[in-house]
């Protein structure tokens, strides 16, 4: 499973973050709504845990949007505030549920269960393109009967252009959904986890290839198979 972690408070996200980790749920965390709605409109989470109170846009405005977008990805708001009244607002938007701050982590993930069920969708537990296949679980890639295990950031790197199998991910966005928005890391850190993803296909022997758009960023290719 993929969530998107959209909270404000930095260890409240982090405690959150390592919740999903030890399930073995493939995270990615923001810290306030403008991001939360850009990193939601990719379309690669089976569930948002999206915070009310935010900076720059509020849960309440995150959801409306997305659902007017059309995206249906199930949405868990999560506030300080138990008013019914907010607890209204936040289900007429769109969204799937609502939690009150303190919770039990089990209660969390029981929701997030329930409500990624609910969608009648298949939760992904891997992606693929061509000959490859990401397991999001494990971060091993395959093709045919051979694997390799990738790092985190390799496996991060991979999996974004992997959900974005048609459209060219530019170098910012990697940098920012994998290093993070604080971070220091340059164009050359990015260049140098896209020739580790090389090598790891040339290894496996897979038609794929990492295509570089000049000045802009990256997009997988295949061979004819």
């Amino acid at each position: 499973m993929h969530v998107l972690i959209v909270e404000d408070e930095v260890r409240l996200a982090d405690a959150l973050g390592q919740i999903m980790s030890e399930q073995k749920y493939a995270t990615d965390i923001v810290y306030n709504g403008e991001d939360g709605l850009n990193y939601a409109l990719s379309g690669q989470y089976d569930v948002i845990v999206l915070d009310v109170m935010l900076p720059k846009r509020s849960g309440f405005e995150v959801v409306r949007e997305l659902r007017k977008q059309k995206n249906a990805t199930p949405v868990l708001l999560l506030t300080a505030r138990d008013e019914i009244t907010d607890k209204v607002t936040g289900l007429d938007c769109g969204a799937d549920d609502y939690m009150t701050k303190p919770f039990a982590p089990e209660e969390l993930l029981a929701r997030i269960r329930a409500i990624s069920r609910r969608q009648g969708d298949v939760v992904l537990e891997e992606l693929t393109f061509a000959d490859l296949r990401l397991n999001l679980s494990t971060y091993d890639l395959h093709q045919g009967e051979k694997s390799v295990h990738l790092g985190f950031k390799e496996f991060e790197v991979l999996k974004i252009l992997m959900a974005n199998p048609k459209m060219v991910v530019p170098k910012e966005d990697l940098l920012t959904k994998v290093w993070g928005v604080e971070s220091h890391a340059e164009d050359n850190n990015v260049e140098a986890y896209i020739s580790f993803l090389r090598k790891k296909f040339f290894f496996l022997g897979s038609k794929v290839s990492i295509g570089t758009i000049r000045k802009v960023g990256y997009r997988l290719a295949a061979e004819e198979l």
